[in-house]
C-alpha cells in the first residue's frame, strides 16, 4: 500500500482481541479509528492521541458510512459471542451484519478489508491434512459455518473492485489477557476446571505473534486472500490445559464425561436466556472445541511473519 501511514478501522475494538490489537497499534503510532456499539472503549484507548472513537451499529447500515469514510484498512472483529443459542443469531450477526460493513467499505473505496477467522471453517483438520484455504468444506458448528459464509462473502463482493480481501485464520490465541485463558485460570485456581477425555488437536498462536501477523497483514503490500496463522507444534487441548495448570501452580483439570460438559453448557444457556445475561459457555462452543484443527502456515511465513517469537507452546508457556 502506497500510504505509509494508513488510517485503520478496527471493529469490535471494545472486545478482547480487537482491544489487544488496538493497544498494540497505538503503541506503534498508527492512526486508528476504533468502532464500538454499546460497550464503550477503554479510557486508555479513547485518550490516546492517535485514536478516533466512532459509535456505529453493524445492524444499521446507515450508521456505517461515517465509520468507514477516509479509512484505508478495516480489521473486522465485531459480533455477538457470549449469548445463548448462537445457532439462532449467528446467521444474522456473522453474515448480514458483515455484509453491511463490506458494502459500506466498498462505497468508501477502502483499500483492504481484513476478516479475522479461524481454521475450524474447513471442519476437522490435522497436520497430515491441514486447512489450506478451501471454501467448499462443511464445518459442524454454527460459529464455523457462519464464519465460512463471511469469508465467501468477502471474497465474492470484492471481486472486480479496488478493495483487497484478506482472511486471517488464526490458531487459538494464548497469553495473559486472553479472556478464555484467564477464565480457565480462574477456574483452575478454584479447582473447578475440567475437560472432556477425548483428545483434540489444537494449533496455538501466542498473543504477540497474533499481533505481529495482523499488523503485517495491515501494512505489507501485496497481501491478499487466506492466510493461516499458527505455531509449529500440534498440542491437544488436554495437554495445553495440563501445562497451563503447571505454570499456574494449580491442580491439573479433571477429565470428565463429554455429556457432563454439554449439560453444564445447556444450563449456562438456559440461565442466560432467563436472566438476559451473557452465557460464558454454550453447546456450540463445546462443539467447535471438539474439532481438531491445523492450518498450513507456509503462506503466512512467506508473506506475513517469517519467524515466530514463540515457535511452539513450550516456548511461550511463560506468557501464560
Amino acid at each position: 500500500m502506497a500510504d505509509s501511514s494508513p488510517t485503520i478501522l478496527i471493529t469490535g475494538a471494545a472486545g478482547n482481541l480487537g482491544g489487544l490489537l488496538a493497544r498494540h497499534l497505538v503503541k506503534r503510532g498508527h492512526n486508528l479509528r476504533l468502532m464500538y456499539h454499546r460497550r464503550p472503549l477503554a479510557p486508555d484507548l479513547t485518550n490516546a492521541p492517535n485514536v478516533t472513537a466512532v459509535q456505529a451499529d453493524l445492524a444499521k447500515a446507515e450508521t456505517l458510512a461515517a465509520a468507514v469514510a477516509g479509512v484505508d484498512v478495516v480489521v473486522h472483529f465485531a459480533g455477538i459471542l457470549f449469548a445463548p443459542r448462537p445457532e439462532k443469531f449467528l446467521p444474522v450477526t456473522n453474515t448480514e451484519w458483515f455484509a453491511n460493513l463490506v458494502d459500506a467499505a466498498l462505497k468508501a473505496n477502502v483499500k483492504r478489508i481484513i476478516l479475522i477467522s479461524f481454521p475450524h471453517v474447513e471442519g476437522p483438520t490435522s497436520p497430515e491434512n491441514p486447512a489450506t484455504g478451501r471454501m467448499d468444506r462443511k464445518p459442524i458448528s454454527a460459529h464455523a459455518t457462519t464464519r465460512l459464509a463471511e469469508e465467501k462473502l468477502l471474497l465474492e463482493r470484492t471481486q472486480g473492485t479496488s478493495t483487497t480481501p484478506v482472511v486471517l485464520r488464526l490458531g487459538t490465541v494464548y497469553g495473559r489477557g486472553i479472556l478464555m485463558i484467564d477464565a480457565a485460570r480462574w477456574l483452575a485456581e478454584r479447582r473447578l476446571l475440567g475437560v472432556w477425555r477425548e483428545p483434540v488437536t489444537f494449533q496455538f498462536i501466542s498473543t504477540i505473534d497474533y499481533l505481529r501477523a495482523t499488523e503485517a497483514a495491515i501494512l505489507r503490500p501485496g497481501i491478499r486472500g487466506v492466510y493461516h496463522v499458527g505455531d509449529e507444534k500440534p498440542v491437544t487441548l488436554q495437554e495445553f490445559l495440563d501445562k497451563a495448570c503447571d505454570v499456574w501452580n494449580c491442580r491439573r483439570p479433571f477429565r470428565v464425561p463429554l455429556w457432563s460438559v454439554y449439560a453444564v453448557a445447556s444450563l449456562c444457556e438456559l440461565f442466560a436466556a432467563i436472566l438476559k445475561k451473557p452465557s460464558p459457555l454454550t453447546r456450540d462452543f463445546i462443539t467447535i472445541g471438539r474439532v481438531s484443527h491445523w492450518g498450513d502456515t507456509k503462506r503466512a511465513r512467506d508473506e506475513l511473519i517469517p519467524e515466530l517469537t514463540y515457535r511452539t507452546l513450550d516456548d511461550g508457556l511463560a506468557t501464560l
